[in-house]
């Protein structure tokens, strides 16, 4: 399997982001089949049929990939292919508009169809998927994202205002410093706002491999503005940080220990 899919277990273990509060009325629960490990925060315990559709969607892109190597190793965008599963199709548009190939948007696109998929239930109207810091989120109050950037001073010392009306909405990072997701840059995150998890995912990948330690955020900010899709985009590296598109920067509080 690819580098996003396949890795070693251990990466798993520790999830500091995941110390967060669960929002009042709102429950939490972890789903894990196989390599994708998700927290689910919902206002009741979704846990089974999130795992229902969560091994709906791997059997459908592990299927496809069994026909379509290409499609798992592609560094490059591929072709649109109207044959292939939603989420498939999904990720392949994501590429194309990313430059990157379609299993950067993997994560991403696991967490939008299993929530898509929870919020179609009677008894779930608000949903928080979360896979390996690709959030998928749709719920009925303004929320702030925390941008986690591993060792830099930064870290979970700014946050994105997410307003109800921009719902439901992917936010989606990488790092070049930080996790298990395949980067060529230097990064500590990139974090992407998009109306598709998919995209977020996608383009938080492609420039996330621009960015260069202590440089290159405004060449990979001026590359977001060319991304059609995207709301917003956070880059930081140590204590630079650079923003563009139409989010809302807010300072919270030292909130981890």
């Amino acid at each position: 399997m690819s580098n996003k899919l396949k890795k070693d277990p251990r990466s798993y273990l520790e999830r500091k982001y995941r110390q967060i509060p669960v929002a009042a009325g709102m429950r939490s629960c972890l789903v894990q089949v196989r390599e994708t490990d998700l927290q689910i925060m919902a206002p009741v315990d979704l846990s089974e049929a999130a795992t229902h559709l969560l091994i709906q969607e791997r059997n459908r892109l592990e299927n496809y990939i069994s026909h379509h190597r290409d499609f798992l190793d592609a560094l490059q965008p591929l072709a649109d292919d109207p044959t292939a599963p939603a989420l498939v199709r999904e990720m392949l548009k994501a590429g194309l508009a990313a430059g990157v190939g379609p299993m950067a948007a993997v994560a991403g696109v696991i967490a939008e169809q299993v929530g898509k998929g929870l919020l179609e239930r009677q008894d779930c109207d608000e949903v928080v998927v979360e896979n390996g810091g690709d959030i998928f989120l749709q719920r009925w109050k303004d929320c702030t994202a925390a941008i986690y950037a591993g060792e830099s001073p930064l870290s979970y010392r700014i946050g994105i205002r997410l307003p109800a009306a921009m719902m439901p909405v992917g936010v989606c990072t990488s790092s070049g410093t930080v996790g298990h997701s395949l980067s060529g840059g230097k990064a500590d995150s990139v974090t992407v706002v998009a109306s598709s998890t998919a995209l977020a995912d996608a383009a938080a990948t492609s420039l996330g491999n621009v960015v260069g330690q202590g440089g290159d955020i405004g060449r990979a900010l001026d590359l977001a503005a060319g991304i059609s899709g995207l709301t917003g985009v956070v880059i930081v590296v140590g204590e630079e940080l650079g923003a563009w598109g139409e989010i809302e920067l807010v300072e919270i509080g030292e909130t981890f220990s």
